[in-house]
């Protein structure tokens, strides 16, 4: 009998404890992204389609007077990923930039970007880049006009963007700089992270990957596994038509008579080893690169300014 009144308490205690640890183990359990939407609420308004007008003159009179311009896309990205993958990925990340910052604003991120439409693959609404050059300039004007002093374009996805962008940039900031306003091109946030982060994977044996591969399948699992972003039973056959090797893309397939038959799935090399925690070592790369960049773009004009 003693032994049983001793029992007694001692299963008492353990399920307390069973029961105290499991809302923290169902916190650690959750996607990145729920965990993320529940600190969000802490976090500054730095959205500006989330504010209104006063909390936008009163965040620029605060110091946030740098707007983020982001370009995102609808783009087929293979059976296994949501067609505005960009776009969804985009917002996330201009977010994040903007609070690393500290002094910015994210603007409303831009679904369109240059690509073209295709009937095959039915998930491509695109832009030409003397389009999306027209839009970009008109963007930066109202931004100034909004009050902003100055305005970083950047985006997530490559083809016909960069040259447009560089052109743009150039343009709007000769326009803006004897105001003391300027305008600037943030690649490192796309190019260069995203080439830096496809050598680690190669280095470390995963297989070469490209559009719709990797990176943005794993991407999309870290920021919106829990969404709908990516079907997750496709993912163990998400493999595509070959990358091809460096200076032969865009020559065209069936060159080689010896080739296997193409696929044709809208993913280039393969998916499969895809997971959220790769996809958050993708993203903070990106961040990391594009609030280094900027920081460099506002420190550089403000020390011209101070020499002027």
């Amino acid at each position: 009998m003693r032994r049983l009144w001793f029992t007694i308490p001692v299963l008492a205690l353990s399920t307390a404890t069973l029961f105290a640890q499991a809302p923290a183990a169902r916190a650690a359990a959750r996607p990145a992204a729920a965990r993320q939407s529940a600190t969000a609420a802490k976090q500054p308004l730095v959205e500006f389609e989330m504010m209104t007008w006063p909390e936008v003159k009163a965040a620029m009179a605060a110091g946030r007077t740098t707007a983020l311009v982001y370009t995102g896309g609808t783009e087929q990205r293979g059976p296994q990923n949501v067609n505005g993958g960009h776009t969804l990925m985009g917002r996330e990340i201009v977010r994040t930039i903007a609070l690393r910052l500290g002094n910015a604003i994210a603007m409303p991120v831009l679904p369109y970007t240059p690509n073209n439409a295709s009937a095959d693959l039915p998930g491509t609404i695109g832009l030409t880049p003397e389009i999306l050059g027209v839009v970009l300039e008109r963007v930066v004007e109202q931004s100034m006009t909004t009050g902003f002093k100055n305005v970083v374009i950047m985006g997530d996805h490559g083809g016909g963007q960069p040259a447009t962008y560089t052109e743009v940039a150039k343009k709007m900031d000769a326009r803006y700089a004897p105001e003391g306003k300027h305008v600037y091109f943030c690649d490192q946030v796309y190019a260069k992270a995203q080439g830096d982060f496809d050598k680690w994977l190669i280095e470390h044996g995963y297989p070469s990957s490209s559009h719709a591969g990797i990176p943005d399948t794993s991407t999309m699992l870290y920021l919106g596994g829990d969404k709908g972003w990516v079907r997750k039973e496709l993912i163990a056959t998400a493999e595509g038509d070959p990358v091809p090797p460096p200076g032969a893309r865009g020559r065209g397939r069936g060159a080689d008579p010896n080739a296997p038959p193409r696929k044709n799935n809208g993913i280039t090399g393969d998916a499969r080893k895809s997971t959220a925690a790769l996809g958050k070592m993708a993203f903070d790369i990106k961040i990391d690169y594009a609030v280094k960049q900027i920081q460099g773009f506002l420190g550089t004009a403000a020390k011209n300014t101070a020499q002027q």
